[in-house]
């Protein structure tokens, strides 16, 4: 009776966040987990999503130290960041076949322990033992590990947002943004007290493999994501459950998605690279003001994440994406064209919460099937886009900027943004499209 009742309870909470107008609809029916159930996974997912964004930040944060160890250039230093970034491209290749191998939960738990001890060897690297190579294992460690929990992370959010029956995936990727946030003030602490990268990162690193470990353990095992139940029925076999992954490519719809997903990416993974050095040498103003509006727009979109979701749950996520991306395209106009340091600063402020909510909503998106088999593999697919828009995105836009200048170089994201409210429709919720 008592899971009865929690059904109902569950549902009468996803009817509270029904929506009222427009195309709006609440992500899935609500689940039968008991509340107390669904709230822990939700809270779990959180924490890997910070834990994610955590040690991401605490690496970045003490390249300046890593560098002067083992005194590199700063050519030497985009080549070692770039082994990490390729290192994070085949983590998010690698992502779906782990699932498939070894289930979500242990998956998670893997790659996470992995980027820790990344970061292990880069803090040993960069102190202890000064070595370039030393720091360029741990960064394809790290990479690699961080890149495949991104889809793992992924999956377990639009899963857990489905049977919550309300939006929580963009106030997940605010958990990431809070993670950097942390991470970066500790590294500034760190480095304030003079304490040794090895002994900063090594603490880091425990701190991200105990916390997955505990947060693993409120996340429920599901067959359809590789997790063994140990219920003696068949299992797919590995073959089978990688050509499924593979299958979702040919999916046009979901290739819309991605759509949205890598022209917002776009516009956010550039704007953390480039936004900065585009208000000093494109603008000509100070590195202060650089870098207080890069703040503004960290702030905003993370304002924009923590708040969206009941807004996405009232209006749809057709309309939201197309508003955002409005939003944003008269941002990034205002950035690139104003004369002004109100322009450029309202400018930045629009960029950020035009691009906040694209990333979560797609991952929302492309779980809204029936089969949940089937919404681990596209949720897999549309996040390995987002993601490699990220990494790809800051070096054309560099590539652009030395040709061109670096505010012209930033014309192509407007062009993204354009496309990525053109493509919104394919978002609409399942059971909304026929409507």
């Amino acid at each position: 009776m008592s899971q009865h009742r929690d059904h109902a309870d569950t549902m009468s909470e996803h009817d509270q966040h029904a929506p009222g107008t427009g195309d709006a609809e609440a992500p899935a029916a609500a689940s039968a987990r008991p509340r107390g159930e669904l709230v822990a996974w939700r809270n779990a997912i959180f924490a890997i999503f910070f834990l994610s964004g955590f040690g991401l930040a605490s690496w970045v944060a003490r390249i300046p130290a890593i560098r002067d160890a083992v005194d590199l250039s700063t050519q030497g230093v985009g080549l070692v960041i770039l082994m990490g970034s390729i290192a994070s491209i085949v983590g998010l290749i690698a992502a779906p076949w782990l699932m498939a191998r070894f289930g979500a939960r242990l998956g998670m738990i893997g790659v996470l322990a992995t980027a820790a001890l990344g970061l292990v060897s880069v803090g040993l690297g960069g102190s202890v033992v000064p070595s370039v190579a030393l720091i360029v294992l741990g960064l394809a460690l790290f990479g690699f590990g961080n890149g495949a929990v991104d889809v793992m992370m992924n999956v377990e959010g639009a899963e857990a947002e489905r049977e919550l029956g309300k939006t929580v995936m963009p106030l997940m990727h605010a958990f990431f943004s809070l993670g950097t946030v942390a991470g970066a003030g500790l590294a500034a602490a760190a480095s304030a007290l003079g304490i040794a990268t090895a002994i900063h990162l090594g603490a880091i690193a425990a701190l991200i493999a105990v916390g997955v470990v505990v947060a693993v353990r409120y996340v429920p095992v599901r067959e359809e994501l590789g997790d063994d139940a140990h219920t003696g029925a068949p299992r797919e076999p590995l073959g089978v459950r990688i050509r499924r992954s593979l299958s979702v490519w040919t999916d046009v719809r979901l290739l819309l998605i991605g759509v949205v997903m890598l022209g917002m990416s776009f516009a956010e993974g550039s704007a953390n690279d480039w936004i900065a050095l585009a208000v000093v040498d494109g603008h000509g103003l100070d590195a202060t003001t650089g870098a207080a509006v890069f703040t503004v727009f960290t702030i905003a979109i993370t304002t924009a994440r923590v708040l969206g979701g009941p807004f996405i749950d009232r209006f749809g996520r057709v309309i939201m994406l197309q508003v955002m991306a409005g939003i944003g395209v008269i941002g990034l106009a205002l950035f690139i064209f104003g004369d002004q340091p109100w322009m450029i600063v309202v400018g930045t402020l629009l960029w950020g919460i035009g691009c906040s909510l694209a990333f979560p909503v797609g991952m929302s998106a492309a779980a809204d099937v029936p089969d949940r088999a089937d919404a681990a593999a596209r949720v897999s697919a549309v996040a390995m886009i987002g993601y490699c828009a990220f990494l790809v995105g800051p070096p054309l836009i560099g590539f652009l900027g030395e040709r061109f200048g670096i505010l012209n170089g930033m014309l192509v994201l407007l062009g993204l943004m354009v496309m990525a409210g053109i493509a919104a429709p394919a978002a609409r919720e399942r059971n909304r499209r026929a409507g």
